[in-house]
């Protein structure tokens, strides 16, 4: 099995795929043949600080939990934006699973040219998508990652990565609010049953959402426009990350959501980076 693992700045995703299943899908011919079973995954936080032994421990009880084994996990790739979790989860690879782990890191075969000035500068997590929105979507195509931060990756129709947006996540947003504002305390962030609210609470919750609404329809409707000056094709819009449900809701252009693509997505590069089985060397038979 592959365990694939996704670090971002707030949660950490774990994913486990049966790569058995894939080639026995692939042999047979399948157009499915992308897209091999995934046994489990999971959401946890991300600590910096927490050692290998506690990444480890965590890890094991979730696999205990699904009735799975370290010892089923034959490869592991991962891909970080938070450097100092990566020697720690290397040192658990190493530890808890008798694995040396592919990191998704610049020189990682990924068949899609980056056509931005410094392509190391570009987050691991952004590659990945976009290599997996393309892969399952084709091109062109737009990814909106809700996370810490919500990033927006375009992917040309012949397969390139042409650029991008950063913008502060929905929880950074409301977190600065709540910080600089000394009368107004936290509120649920969530979708409210009218735009016009009749109370603090309900003031904050319209504000947020639909204000991010209208931040993420016109990023991407600039976007689109820019896009079709040099191809008319409208773009495919793909939504992840945890927050994509809640603005997805709403959206003009959020209609297709894949909770999976970063986990796809890292399946895909361990495929292109696979490293050749070790075969015995023959014994020399003495005289």
């Amino acid at each position: 099995m592959l365990l694939a693992i996704d670090v971002g700045n707030t949660n950490t995703v774990l994913g486990l795929y049966s790569l058995d299943a894939q080639t026995e899908t692939a042999e047979a011919g399948s157009k499915s043949a992308h897209a091999s079973p995934l046994v489990a995954h999971w959401r946890v936080s991300t600590h910096r600080t927490q050692t290998a032994d506690e990444y480890g421990v965590l890890f094991v009880n979730l696999f205990n939990l699904h009735g799975l084994a370290t010892s089923q996990v034959q490869h592991i790739i991962i891909s970080s934006v938070v450097p100092p979790v990566e020697s720690t989860l290397q040192r658990v690879c190493e530890s808890y699973f008798n694995i040396k782990p592919i990191f998704v890191e610049p020189g990682i075969k990924t068949g899609m040219p980056v056509l931005v000035d410094n392509p190391a500068e570009l987050g691991a997590d952004r590659l990945v998508n976009a290599v997996a929105a393309f892969e399952k979507y084709g091109g062109p195509t737009i990814v909106v990652d809700f996370g810490t931060a919500t990033t927006f990756d375009v992917i040309s129709a012949r397969g390139e990565y042409l650029g991008g947006v950063i913008t502060p996540g929905l929880g950074i947003s409301a977190d600065a609010l709540f910080s600089r504002a000394a009368r107004l305390g936290r509120v649920d962030i969530k979708r409210p049953d009218q735009v016009i609210g009749t109370n603090t609470v309900s003031h904050l919750q319209s504000g947020l959402y639909y204000g991010y609404i209208g931040l993420v329809d016109g990023i991407l409707r600039r976007m689109i426009e820019e896009m079709q000056t040099a191809d008319t094709t409208t773009p495919k819009i793909i939504a992840t990350g945890g927050l994509a449900a809640l603005i997805a809701e709403d959206s003009q252009y959020l209609h297709t959501r894949d909770e999976m693509l970063t986990l796809d997505g890292l399946r895909l590069l361990f495929e292109k980076n696979r490293p050749e089985p070790a075969f015995a060397r023959p014994t020399r038979r003495g005289r």
